[in-house]
């Protein structure tokens, strides 16, 4: 993890994390950013969880682009709130600027830049404040339509997309199942691509079942074996949410004096992932394993 974030997430590069929604966020990935501190970072996803409030804390933030950014079980996080009403650790004497999207915009711009094109037109959030003051929105009229007035939703390509999986092989070929969000998007249109993996298994097990592997190796810039990187968000088939996790971030982190202490203990006291799981303790990592499975039906690709 350390080598994939010091090689291929520079100062200033825009980054796409949480794309999956409330699911498989690159937690351990958004650590070791913190780390390393980088700085100037635009955070790009949609329903942007404590991942963003955490990187927004450690300074690591210049400018954010989302449709919503904050604890999705408590509510408002409290480093986002106090960067854009008094003051962004990472712009000091600046408040932190967003760019305002819905879910539904932002997988436009994503997939225009997997697409290759300048912007995709819609008719999405007309009529809202969302596009006022917003370069991701130019008003155009339809040319087969000329009446007709549509939204341009400007292509997003980020420098590096950031993504946690179930399994992928060493080439970065990885299964992903349970909600996708706006991954497949982020994947393709990157610059580069970072896959997480909870486990990183032989080549053969990902070969059995190739409508699985939802992001082929070839655009996979780094993989990375991480057990729990996920933590405190769920993995379909390995855990589930840890919601005190949440609760108590929440309550810890109300200051930055309290965030920095928070950070000091789950983040720079932490040498890798390893020791993160090994503090967070075996009774609760047990606690947050499947209890009831569910397996998909078995599928025969014989011929």
């Amino acid at each position: 993890m350390h080598q994939a974030i010091a090689e291929y997430v520079p100062d200033g590069a825009s980054v796409a994390l949480g794309l999956q929604m409330e699911q498989m966020i690159p937690f351990a990935a958004g650590h070791e950013i913190i780390r390393q501190k980088k700085r100037e970072l635009r955070l790009i996803g949609p329903i942007s969880d404590i991942l963003f409030d955490q990187l927004i804390g450690a300074s690591c933030v210049k400018d954010v682009v989302a449709a919503w950014v904050g604890n999705v079980m408590m509510g408002s996080a409290y480093n986002f709130r106090h960067a854009t009403e008094v003051e962004n650790p990472g712009t000091p004497g600046e408040k932190l600027r967003v760019f305002d999207m819905t879910n539904f915009s932002l997988a436009l711009a994503l997939q225009a830049g997997a697409m290759g094109v300048p912007f995709l037109p819609t008719r999405t959030a007309m009529g809202s404040d969302v596009i006022k003051g917003n370069h991701f929105f130019y008003q155009i009229i339809s040319p087969f339509e000329p009446k007709e007035t549509l939204l341009a939703v400007r292509a997003i390509v980020p420098d590096v997309t950031i993504v946690h999986v179930q399994r992928a092989d060493k080439n970065g070929n990885a299964h992903c199942w349970g909600n996708f969000g706006v991954m497949l998007e982020g994947v393709r249109a990157a610059k580069k691509v970072i896959v997480c993996a909870e486990e990183i298994v032989e080549e053969d097990v990902i070969s059995s079942d190739p409508n699985r592997t939802v992001i082929p190796g070839f655009l996979v810039a780094a993989v990375v074996e991480c057990r729990l990187g996920a933590h405190p968000s769920p993995v379909q088939g390995y855990n589930k949410r840890d919601d005190a996790f949440f609760q108590q971030y929440h309550a810890e982190t109300k200051t930055q004096a309290d965030f920095n202490a928070w950070t000091a203990h789950w983040v720079h006291g932490m040498a890798d992932r390893a020791t993160y799981v090994k503090q967070l303790g075996q009774e609760r990592v047990e606690g947050l394993g499947v209890k009831k499975h569910a397996y998909a039906a078995q599928t025969d690709f014989g011929y």
